[in-house]
Formats: C-alpha cells, structure tokens, sequence
C-alpha cells in the first residue's frame, strides 16, 4: 500500500493505474514531501526592459509593452543593464503589476536605470505533498477532465472501489451482461459512497455499464490512460514537472451509452482477439470497425500510435474487405526511435510508411495496410481525388504541418468525409473531431501565426540565440541549397553558355544570370580551394560584417529622439581575428569546406581535414585588406527579404558578368560537368556529413560577436531542424483519445457524444470539451447553408450560362447575381460584356480538362431589397453532365 511512502525515510513513490472496460484511475502518492525542480517544464525567455525606476519600490516595464507572464512571489535574474548594473546578476522577487510590469523592492539607492538589459525567470524547487492511499480513499482529491459532468471523478471513484469490493467478495469480476452482478455493484457503490467525506451522486448507468464492461479492454482507453500514468512514472524518477495530485478518473461512457439496449449475445466471448473490445461495444460495432477503409496521413509519432490502436481494434481486415491507407514521405531518422516505437534501429533510412504498414502487420496479420510514399497536396491530387476519398469512411491526420492539415481538412469537406485530427507539443496535446454536418472543421479557426524573426534582425541586429541559430540554417539554405539548385535550373533552361553570352551581350537580361555566373568564375576545383573559400567566409561573417556595422553606426550613435541607436535589444557587434587554434573556428573552416567540396563534387580524404593539412593550406591564404562601403544597411524591421535573382543589374554589374562569362569560355571551364552542382538536403541526424557542425559552428561564433549566450549543440539541432518536441506518453494519450472519437464517428452517434481534448501532462490538466457545432448561415426567407452544404446542379453540353441561373433558381428557390471560378469572373453584371455571356455554354466559359467531372463555382444571390449587398451562398458544383460522368 502507499503509506510504505510515509516511512521515515520514505521509501519511494506509489503509482497505481487500473482499466476495467470504460473506466480507468491513475492515484499517485509521491510521499509527505516531493521536491520538484521544474513544475511546468516551460522554458524562460529573455525578456527586454524598457525602464526600472529608481524607487521604493522599483517598476520594471517591458520593452513595446511584452507580456511578462509573471505571478507574484516569483524570482527572476537581470542581466546586461546600463546605468542600474547593482541589478546585474542578482535575483529579485516580484509583485506582479500588469502584464508588463511588476516591482522589483527598493531600487531608490542605485544609479539610475539608463538603458537596455532583460530578466529571465529563475526556476525554483517546489515541494508537493501527498496523502496516503487509505486517506485518499474516503476523501480523495481528484483532477476533473470535463466540466460538463464535474461529478463524474466521484463517481467513477465510488464505482471502482465498489468493483475492487466486489472482486474481493467473489473472486471475479462481474459477468458480461449480468444484470444481477450489475444490481450487486450498484449497492456496494452506494455502501462507498456513503463512507465518502465528499459525496456525489450514484450514477446508475455508469455503475451498470461498468458491471457490463468490467472483464473487457477499450484499447485506445487504455492507451489515453497509460501515457498519462507512464508521464507520473517519469515524474517521479526526474523529479521534473508537477505530479498528479492524487487521482485522475476517465470513463467512456459516450462510447457504449447508446449500446445498453442490444442484447446480450452482442457482448458474449467468441474466442477471438476482439473478445474484449466485443464486451465493452458488442459485435455489430466490432464488425463495422473491421469494414472501416480509413486513410491516414503522417506515420511519425502519432502515426504509430495510431497504428497500434487501428491493430487492437481490428480497423481495416483484409477479410471485411476494409483497408488502412497511410502515406508519408519520409525516411526513418535516428532520432525518430525514441518515439515512434513501430521503427527500431535497423529501419534507419528506410520509409517510415512502408516500414510501420509491415510493423502493424506483425501485430495483427489480418490487418489490409496500403502503404504510400506520397505527400497530400495539390501536386497529389490526381492519385488523392474525389474517387480515392469516395471510398473512404473516414480521414486521420498525424501531422506537424498546419497548412497540410489545412489542405486535408478542405478535401473531406468538399468530399463530407470526417477529419479526426491531433497534435502534441512536448507534453502538450490536443484532439479534434470533426464530422460532417455537425462540427465546424479544422479550417473554421485560425491558429495565430507563427512569429517571423524579421529579416534586419537576422541580417544584422540579433539579439537572442535563436536569431542566431536561424541565420546559420538561412546561410546553409542558401549557400548550399538555393544556389545549387538555381545554378542547375538556369543551366538546363540555358545549355549553351556561348549561347547566354551573346543573348546578355545584345542587351537581354536573364534572370539569375548574374548569381550564376559569378558561381561559376569563383567555382573551386581543388579541395585547398574549398578550405580557402570558406577562409573568406569566415572574414565576411565574423569580421567585415562588424567592422561595417559600426562603420555605418559607430558606438555613440543616437537617433531622433536622442536615445541610442546601440541599446536593447540590438546588441553592437565586436569583430575578431581568426584564430586556428580556437576549436570553434577550426570547425567553421573545416565543415565550410566539406560542404563546398559535396556541391562542386571535390574529393578530399580524412587527412585533408586534419590540424596540421589545414593550417599549412590557411598559411598560403592572403586576406584581401577591408575598406568599408557606404551602402545603406536595412533597419526596418517590416522589410522582407529581396529576392536577388530579381532585382535589377546596374550597367557595372552587367558588363562584370560579361567579362567573366567571356574569360570563362575562353579558359574552357565551360565542360558540362562545370555546368552542374549537386545541392544538398539539410540532415541534421547524420554527424558525419558537416551539416550540424556547420550550423552549430556559424552560429556559436555571431552569438559571440553579439555577446550573446551560446546554445548546446542538442538545442542547436532542435531549433535548426525545427524538431517538434515530442514524447511517447503524449503520443499514446493523444492517440488513445482519438481512436476513441473514430469509435464513435464509425457508429454513427449524435453530436452530443464527441468530445475535443486538450491536455498538458507536465501539469497535470486534461480538458473535454464539445466540439464547436457547425454554424447556420441564413441566406434569405427560409434558406440557410452551413459550410458542408454544395449545392449540385447537372448540365449538357449545349448548358448555357443561362441554363445554369435558372437552373438554381428554380432548384433552390432564390436568384444568382454573379458567378465566379477560381479567380475568374464568369458572370458579374456590371462587368461589361458579361451580359453577352448567358448564352455561352458552360464548357465554353470554364474551358474543362478533358477528365474534370464537375467544377466549385462561388455564386452570389439577389439580396431582399435594392441597394443591399449580394448574399453569400454555398459553393454550388456544376457537373457537366447530366449523370456526372466525364463529358
């Protein structure tokens, strides 16, 4: 029992989880005392200050009114200040002011605040205490997923101690469909109740649905609840995040409420793998999930664990002619492994559909998996089409990508397909269900958009690691990506270099042709080139970048108003020589060059990258002396990037790209093989390849020039390959609890029965709510639409403009004022000429493919009075014939 936790000393933590059919409990008792290092595993950011005043107490406001997200009685640390550097270092606590202000206790003895510095939060132990299992069962503190039935955690509480009472009393649990087991449990749920310090009401039907449910398994319950009690086990091996105090209840009687009138029969054994899914949803429904043809896209984390439950459940057999389709099209990363547990080491590199297909395969053989290696996209769309999702029951998204999921979410809705969609975030997730002619979809709400890092921060003025980090990936993407690429592509469009020499001398501008050619004059063909280049990168970057910017802003530069241009968050940079035997820099030079040598296809050997085979190269070096240009440096930070390919060449650099494309041909460096590059894909798994020091090594060196804190190489890697962060118990939650909602989606169940989820287990909180139900739009008089309704009209050939008007006048009752096609105008009346097109056919005007079947059209319709705006309608599909075949 868990008071073994009491002892003096403690002898460790108790966890106890327990699923019988629709109801689980997790109880954790950690001991009197459970130090904890970090409650929410959030990471503090740098925040900049505006002012502190000099005062009793000090105010410190943030800079551009930032929230703080600070609560009274926490600590936090300042750092870089000018004028007030007593503050430097040291850690005050705060009262909490405003959003973006709070006092710091008395600052009116230092020197007055002049500007710039920013405070961090400092994270601080905290200590937890905890119960005994005999206390908490009389007087248990729970946690409430879904505050439409708050009462329901006492409840399942007093049912599941009844149930421990009851397997006590007869040495079993009670039988399926027993309805006097059924009336026994529901009075020793009462006995208990009565002997709770907080009482809640009996509910009957889930005492009698648990009685039926007890000796079987909700897999994906299962799931839900084991990713949650897995989290508290890390919990209290790390002493990392706050643990669950003391009780977590979740049942599933949505699922098998409408079930209590089938008969008996329906919940019986058949001695089969399904015997104890059968006893919790009966075999009718069993029978449906095995005709189930689902497609699910995304097979990394989610996907896995999707796949698990799809096996448990029976989705899919090969035998009720059902079929799980999946596709993704990426390979199997190491880093992969410690999450999506389809994979092992041995599938490395190997394509993660068609590898987790054979994985589920082993778990249930009688499982139909199609495997695909594509992406879904408009590119896709010929394999995707309305045939694919016609035979569909139902759409999975196990993605990362907001606007592919956007994607798949506008198909099943053209196609009125349900959408079950999910997502994590470290120990965060979320769950949302989406079903036709009930709930919005996925494309209703707008998640806030992700934060740019605005392009003259990047450029010039960074100011957080971050910043960075993402100039290092930029300069990768650029340097051995993009310009690879566009190298390749302005050759195969131009394969004649005599060819673009004569076009450029006539006066004619290529596009690219400038970028180009410079690539190819500079093109190296010898490793000591490669070296010798990235030499000169690193003076670029490290050096003359400095030395330029405080040519154009010297240190004491102010602006209009009088402040200085130098103060937070821009940070002036200090320039530095090289310096071979600074580790930091040698791999600069060293991963630079390798990755030079991979897109000019240059060999080298182990012992070219060595110390000494380096410095002998970089002692011929001669580095051409710096004088400082007056070009105008970008400031603002609403300026996007220019595209370089596009911008205009002065007469000078035009007759530069002459002249070096005419020296170029001359000395016969125009072979087809000087003709191609080979760009590289950013790996940052593989250690060997360069890519990783690259990043790790350009950005730990601006982060120094900027005087900025440097990050690890594993935080390096997670915000250069903007790795999600991701853990196996948030997964198999998030999973559990979306198999869950497609039980009740392939039933058909009402809109009352689905639930959305959202949950933090760091905390611990999980949160149930409705989904959002699908809005009415009131057109005029009695006529509404909602987003899944399309209006359907069938032509001919000879179906003018005209037809089509009358023909949804008369279908629909109301009349169209204008009709549009993708971003074409077909009809509007007020356009000149447009009168003239009623009697244009239909195929005339949209100009159909020769397989199109049916085109969206967006119609407008008379409003109720002259002089108001068109009323919005539905898309009305036009098939272009009468039985919706190809013309």
């Amino acid at each position: 029992m868990s008071s073994a936790t009491h002892n003096s000393p403690p002898s460790g933590q108790f966890i106890g989880c327990d699923a019988y059919g629709i109801c689980v409990r997790v109880f954790c008792d950690f001991g009197e005392e459970f130090e904890v290092s970090d409650p929410t595993g959030e990471e503090p950011k740098e925040v900049f200050i505006q002012t502190i005043s000099q005062d009793d107490p000090g105010v410190v406001t943030c800079m551009d009114n930032q929230p703080h997200g600070l609560q009274t009685g926490q600590s936090v640390v300042f750092r870089e200040i000018n004028g007030m550097v007593e503050l430097n270092g040291t850690v005050r606590q705060v009262s909490v002011l405003s959003s973006h202000s709070f006092a710091i206790g008395d600052t009116s003895g230092l020197q007055p605040y002049a500007h710039g510095g920013f405070f961090v939060l400092v994270k601080t132990p905290k200590t937890y205490r905890f119960e005994t299992l005999e206390r908490q069962l009389c007087d248990p503190q729970v946690l409430t997923p879904d505050f439409s039935k708050p009462e329901a955690p006492l409840q399942i509480h007093a049912a599941m101690l009844a149930l421990d009472t009851f397997q006590e009393q007869h040495s079993r649990l009670p039988n399926i469909g027993c309805l006097q087991d059924a009336e026994v449990l529901l009075r020793l749920t009462q006995e208990v109740n009565a002997t709770l310090r907080n009482k809640a009401s009996v509910n009957a039907e889930l005492v009698r649905c648990l009685s039926r449910t007890a000796r079987g398994t909700l897999p994906p319950l299962s799931a839900a609840v084991g990713g949650l009690a897995s989290q508290e086990v890390l919990k209290a091996i790390t002493g990392k995040f706050a643990p669950l105090q003391q009780w977590f209840y979740l049942d599933a009687t949505e699922v098998v409420r409408p079930l209590q009138s089938l008969s008996a029969e329906e919940f019986i054994p058949r001695g089969d793998r399904y015997d104890g899914l059968r006893a919790c949803i009966g075999e009718s429904l069993c029978l449906e999930l095995q005709k189930l043809r689902v497609f699910m896209v995304g097979c990394g984390a989610i996907g896995c664990e999707m796949l698990k439950n799809f096996a448990l459940l029976g989705v899919g057999l090969t035998k009720s002619s059902g079929e799980v389709c999946i596709t993704d099209p990426d390979l199997i990363e190491k880093s992969n492994l410690n999450r999506q547990f389809l994979f092992r080491p041995h599938h490395i590199q190997k394509p993660k559909s068609t590898t987790a297909a054979e994985a589920t395969h082993d778990i249930n053989p009688d499982l139909q998996v199609d495997a695909h290696l594509n992406k879904v996209c408009p590119a896709t769309e010929s394999i995707y089409n309305d045939s694919f999702y016609s035979r569909l029951n139902i759409v999975v998204t196990a993605l990362d990508n907001v606007e592919a999921r956007r994607y798949v979410d506008s198909r099943c809705l053209s196609n009125q397909r349900p959408l079950l969609d999910s997502g994590t975030m470290g120990t965060k997730g979320h769950t949302e269900v989406i079903v036709p002619n009930l709930t919005e979809s996925y494309n209703s709400h707008r998640d806030p958009p992700e934060e740019e890092i605005p392009f003259c921060t990047l450029k010039s003025f960074p100011s957080v690691i971050e910043h960075t980090i993402q100039w290092a990936r930029d300069k990768f993407e650029n340097a051995f990506v993009h310009k690879p690429s566009m190298f390749n592509s302005f050759w195969q469009t131009h394969p004649s270099a005599e060819g673009v020499l004569q076009r450029m001398q006539a006066g004619e501008s290529l596009e690219g042709s400038f970028q180009v050619i410079k690539l190819l004059s500079r093109r190296p063909s010898q490793w000591e080139q490669c070296i010798a280049a990235a030499r000169l990168k690193f003076e670029k970057y490290f050096k003359r970048k400095a030395l330029q910017l405080l040519h154009s802003f010297p240190l004491d530069t102010r602006l209009k108003d009088g402040s200085l241009f130098w103060q937070s968050p821009k940070r002036p940079p200090a320039p530095f020589e090289f310096d071979l035997n600074d580790p930091l820099h040698f791999t600069f030079i060293v991963s630079t060059a390798r990755l030079f040598a991979e897109i000019y296809n240059i060999p080298y050997s182990e012992k070219d990258i060595s110390e000494e085979a380096v410095a002998r190269i970089l002692s011929d070096i001669r580095i051409p002396e710096y004088r400082p240009s007056e070009k105008c440096i970008e400031t603002d930070e609403a300026a996007k990037k220019p595209d370089q390919t596009k911008m205009p060449l002065s007469s000078e650099e035009e007759r530069e790209a002459i002249t070096q494309l005419e020296r170029a041909i001359a000395s016969d460096n125009v072979t087809a093989e000087r003709l191609r590059m080979s760009p590289l894909q950013f790996e940052k798994d593989d250690d060997g390849n360069g890519h990783m020091d690259f990043v790790e090594s350009a950005s730990g060196l601006r982060a120094r020039m900027y005087s900025i804190e440097p990050a690890d190489r594993l935080k390096t890697k997670r915000i250069a390959g903007k790795i999600i962060p991701a853990i196996a118990t948030a997964t198999a939650a998030v999973a559990g609890l979306v198999a869950l909602e497609l039980i009740k989606v392939v039933a058909g169940y009402e809109f009352e029965s689905f639930k959305n989820c959202f949950f933090n287990l760091a905390i611990p909180v999980m949160v149930l709510t409705e989904p959002a139900p699908v809005k009415r739009t009131h057109i005029r008089d009695n006529i509404y639409f909602t987003i899944w309704d399309c209006w359907t009209i069938f032509g001919h050939e000879d179906f003018t403009l005209s037809d089509f008007m009358n023909a949804v006048r008369e279908k629909y009752g109301i009349e169209p004022t204008m009709v549009v096609h993708g971003v074409k105008m077909l009809y509007v009346p007020v356009m000149p000429g447009h009168s003239k097109r009623l009697k244009l056919t239909m195929q005339k005007l949209i100009k159909p493919s020769v397989d199109r079947r049916y085109v969206d059209l967006t119609v407008s319709f008379a409003p109720e009075a002259d002089g108001d705006d068109d009323l919005p309608g539905p898309p009305v599909r036009y098939y272009f014939s009468h039985n919706g075949e190809t013309p």
